[in-house]
């Protein structure tokens, strides 16, 4: 098992780069018994940072692959490595309050880090879309619950499927679906993205942008375990934590630990 540390900020904008660093250091610390390597970011240059992130995927020990970030742009090389190992057995569960659809068209923002899963369908910045392009079929969102007029959109057509409320039995099954696209269910093998803006703000609030109605941890972390009974995890994003409260730090340890032995496990 290899934990990748990519402190990556400049998708989010400077006003949280200190946080998001530390961010991504103390989720790295809370992944025991893994191989670490941490990624020099280039703040001035995200493409740079994206070949930097290739490099060190390229040296990972077999196993289980985490990538602690930083912000959700981080996603793009570990998801991309993925989708040219596994090509059509690959699904990807996006746990996240936000999509992360929108195009440089359609951000109002500008921030890379509310485009990476559209760039990884192929339409984003130019040097920040993969030589393979991931399937939007074999995407599933789950605990997505403010997308921008244009995402929702392109969920709907292309076929997304998006889980607002989110059980196992529903998240296995809209898996189960998208694997079969391309490859037996059987065969499938899932990257499990998680920013944890998905947690719910009345719980965990260490996060840049926290969004009402959220999971709880012991539901996310149950739906995981879900996934990982049925399917192969060979990949684990965990993105966006802002340290704010101790509380939420011990509360993000535990989760931490209990969503790699999951994933591991198996």
């Amino acid at each position: 098992m290899t934990v990748v540390e990519v402190p990556q900020w400049r998708g989010s904008g400077s006003r949280t780069a200190e946080r998001l660093r530390e961010g991504a250091r103390l989720l790295a610390d809370m992944v025991e018994g893994a191989r670490r390597v941490c990624v020099d970011v280039d703040d001035d240059s995200l493409v740079t940072t994206a070949s930097r992130v290739r490099t060190a995927l390229a040296e990972a020990r077999d196993g289980l692959l985490i990538t602690a970030g930083g912000d959700c742009g981080v996603e793009l090389e570990p998801v991309a490595a993925a989708r040219r190992r596994y090509g059509d057995r690959l699904v990807v569960v996006w746990f996240d309050a936000h999509g992360d659809l929108n195009t440089p068209d359609s951000s109002s923002s500008g921030a890379y880090h509310g485009m990476v899963l559209r760039a990884l369908t192929g339409d984003g910045p130019e040097g920040l879309v993969p030589e393979v392009p991931l399937d939007p079929g074999r995407i599933v969102l789950a605990g997505v619950r403010d997308l921008d007029p244009p995402e929702a959109a392109f969920v709907a057509a292309k076929g997304i499927r998006r889980l607002e409320v989110v059980d196992a039995a529903p998240l296995v099954e809209a898996i189960a679906t998208a694997a079969a696209g391309g490859s037996a269910d059987g065969d499938a093998v899932v990257y499990v993205h998680i920013d944890f803006d998905v947690l719910d703000p009345e719980v965990f609030r260490s996060v840049g942008c926290p969004t009402p109605g959220g999971l709880h941890p012991e539901r996310l972390l149950s739906l995981v375990e879900a996934i990982a009974e049925r399917f192969d995890v060979v990949g684990v994003g965990l993105m966006e934590y802002e340290p704010a409260r101790d509380e939420d730090r011990e509360l993000l340890s535990g989760l931490v630990a209990g969503v790699v032995d999951a994933c591991a496990r198996r």
